[in-house]
């Protein structure tokens, strides 16, 4: 940390500073297979930067020369290698970068991270040579760490055992058990095992020991610091334990009725990952394993007993312009997950075997000259083509077995916008705004359904894809709820992609009316954006509905949307300046509707049955939470202004609220541990949902840093 700030900070807090290598927790690391196990190597060069940087950053805490302060213990010696003594120089590069310094961990560089390892490494007796310290994770796991006997490797000395705590406290991950599809498809009641609980992404909780007539009586019952950063990842639970997802790919198991820390994986990351492409959507849990995407653009399986790891694979190239926001789904053995980003060409969407991490197939998300659809790009040659981003995790279907995801529109719409004459030449851009429906055997495109052609809006259908048994016209279906940006809902057959219906919402003036047949949109062609003309369309692009799932009551039919009131004028960039994002000639500005009262924040009940809405609660402050309903008759949310609020499901009524320390921008979910029901949200601002719309709100003002935190609450059980 920078000078002073440590002894500035232990001055006046002693009992809260916390010495540099305490082991608090695990930390796992990549250790190559059928590796050969060496002493570390360093260059003196690496070594006297690393002098540099201790003296500038953790001397307060650690003294001079590495042998110790009042705040850090000593760095060298017998204690220090008896701690490290047989290790990798992995565990130890990883501790140091992402836990120091105390009060700024990861502040640092990579290369100054490596550098004070090897400082260490001298002044542990290692000789310095002419290799450097690598910096690629997989090498420096093989460095091992010597011990306090002075042997490079072999084990950790044997120091002095620490007695047990005099009452041990109950760890849920001795009783963990392995999740099957079984499972997935029909979830235990005190569980949530998907981001949208189960494969079919209901986002409903048949829970309800906390009902509307007691939540007055919701109380917080425990909170855990998540490192910090944005935070869009919803906890997982199973058999006590809960997995969250921290900002930079550290990933960690918790007692979920205590909130005791049980393991913790941290990811090694390089410099030149943007932050960007550390907001994620989702991981998931199948087998005995924890997936999780991560910034890097990997896709990696951890040991859900010990956060340890059991392969790690590749998914899309970052310098080619792949990432990863949306999250794993786990289903029939595979684990299926999309990338985001600008490459040419477009996205894609892979299956992995859940076993070995070996990649099992590619569906392109944009289609490819001579293949179904491959012509529907205006005769845009396929490095011309790109977007078809996935934003969120997939849903599956257990009974016809199909896979379901929904790629985002393209970001090159201006080559779209006039239609080709050429006969079999279209300018709908497949697979982009559709539902795409893959068997996750094979990868194959077993039915499709476009939402929305040629989008120009930056109005992409890219949320949950909900499967649900729904009634229509007398008779249960089995179908496929989703929703665009647009606020319109279509349902589709599950087995074949058929449209039956859609819902309107209300919140938007760029669909003029949509074919009761086929579903086909028909768009105001005065809305239609150009390099000469200004126009307003409603919703803004950041949606009237976004990623920001909805929750569907299955006992009733009600489906609990969290949606935003607002609209955008479209205006011409000047020719000859730089297109922006969406390269369509055109910038957008967030504007209110026309003669609207500022009240933004709309929490929608729509049966869906009966195809009406039963309730609207309106608000100032946006919403930017997930909708979670419960069997106790409760719909939870969370707003801009940084309040979790509860309303009765039946008629919108509010019941409960609570002030977080950040804004919330997840999905709340509900789960039961030793007879006790617990509701628990993620918070953690910096996502698009929780900032572009602070301009409707300019009074709501948000905290400067990011405070990413788990709240978790219960009522008193007296």
């Amino acid at each position: 940390m920078t000078n002073n700030s440590c002894l500035d900070f232990c001055v006046d807090r002693l009992t809260e500073c916390k010495p540099l290598l305490v082991m608090i927790m695990s930390v796992v690391v990549i250790t190559p297979v059928n590796a050969q196990f060496m002493s570390p190597h360093f260059t003196r060069h690496q070594a006297d930067d690393g002098k540099t940087a201790y003296e500038e950053n953790c001397v307060e805490c650690h003294g001079q020369d590495l042998i110790g302060g009042q705040f850090g213990p000593a760095l060298k010696g017998t204690a220090f290698q008896t701690r490290w003594g047989g290790k990798s120089t992995a565990e130890l590069f990883t501790y140091t970068a992402t836990r120091m310094p105390t009060l700024a961990p990861h502040s640092l560089s990579n290369e100054t991270y490596l550098n004070l390892v090897a400082y260490i490494l001298g002044s542990n007796g290692v000789k310095a040579g002419k290799e450097p310290l690598p910096a690629d994770p997989r090498a420096l796991a093989a460095l091992i760490l010597p011990s306090a006997s002075g042997g490079p490797g072999g084990g950790v000395t044997a120091g002095v055992a620490l007695p047990p705590p005099p009452h041990p406290r109950r760890n849920p991950l001795e009783a963990y058990t392995k999740i099957t599809d079984g499972m997935l498809a029909d979830v235990p009641a005190g569980d949530w095992l998907t981001w949208r609980r189960g494969s079919e992404a209901a986002g409903f909780s048949p829970l309800k020991q906390i009902t509307w007539k007691n939540i007055k009586r919701l109380r917080t019952v425990w909170t855990w610091t998540l490192p910090t950063g944005p935070n869009q990842v919803t906890p997982l639970i199973h058999d006590g334990v809960m997995f969250v997802d921290g900002f930079g790919d550290v990933v960690q198991a918790l007692d979920a009725a205590s909130g005791d820390l049980l393991w913790q994986y941290t990811r090694w990351l390089p410099d030149t990952v943007r932050n960007y492409w550390k907001r994620k959507h989702g991981i998931a849990v199948y087998g005995d394993s924890v997936f999780i995407a991560t910034a890097d653009s990997h896709l990696v399986a951890l040991d859900a007993k010990t956060g340890s790891v059991r392969w790690d694979s590749p998914v899309g190239d970052l310098d080619k312009g792949y990432g990863i926001v949306g999250g794993p789904l786990a289903a029939k053995g595979k684990v299926m997950i999309g990338t985001t980003g600008f490459a040419p060409g477009g996205n894609y969407i892979s299956a992995f075997d859940a076993d070995t991490g070996k990649e099992a197939w590619r569906f392109y998300a944009i289609a490819r000259p001579g293949d179904p659809g491959g012509n529907s790009w205006n005769g845009l040659p396929l490095d011309k083509r790109n977007g078809a981003s996935i934003w969120v995790p997939g849903s599956f279907d257990p009974q016809s077995g199909l896979a379901l995801f929904g790629p985002a529109q393209t970001y090159d719409t201006e080559p779209l916008r006039i239609p080709s004459t050429n006969t079999g030449v279209s300018n709908d851009a497949l697979y982009t705004d559709s539902t795409v429906a893959l068997d996750p055997d094979t990868g194959r495109l077993v039915w499709f359904y476009q939402h929305l052609r040629s989008d120009q809006w930056d109005l992409d259908w890219a949320m949950e894809r909900q499967v649900l048994n729904l009634k229509v016209n007398g008779k249960t279906e089995r179908v496929v709820v989703t929703a665009g940006k647009q606020a319109i809902y279509d349902v589709l057959e599950a087995d074949t992609g058929k449209y039956i219906f859609s819902i309107d919402l209300g919140l938007q003036n760029l669909v003029k009316s949509i074919d009761p047949a086929t579903g086909e949109k028909q768009i105001d062609p005065d809305l239609i954006p150009g390099p000469d003309k200004k126009v307003m369309v409603c919703p803004h692009a950041g949606g009237s509905k976004n990623w920001i799932p909805g929750s569907f009551n299955p006992e009733t039919g009600v489906l609990y949307v969290p949606l935003t009131e607002s609209c955008m004028d479209l205006i011409p960039i000047p020719r000859g300046e730089p297109k922006g994002l969406l390269s369509s000639g055109v910038q957008f500005s967030l504007r209110p509707p026309p003669g609207h009262d500022g009240r933004y924040g709309r929490l929608q009940a729509v049966n869906l049955q009966s195809r009406k809405t039963v309730w609207i609660n309106r608000q100032r402050a946006p919403f930017t939470s997930g909708a979670l309903a419960t069997a106790g008759d409760v719909v939870f949310a969370g707003d801009l202004d940084r309040y979790f609020k509860a309303f009765r499901a039946r008629d919108g009524r509010q019941l409960w609220q609570v002030r977080l320390n950040d804004v919330p921008n997840t999905a709340p979910v509900s789960y039961m541990v030793d007879g006790v029901q617990y509701i628990a949200i993620v918070v953690g601002h910096g996502g698009p949902i929780s900032v572009d719309r602070i301009p409707l709100v300019p009074e709501i003002h948000i905290p400067p840093d990011t405070g990413a935190q788990v709240w978790v609450f219960a009522l008193p059980q007296y």
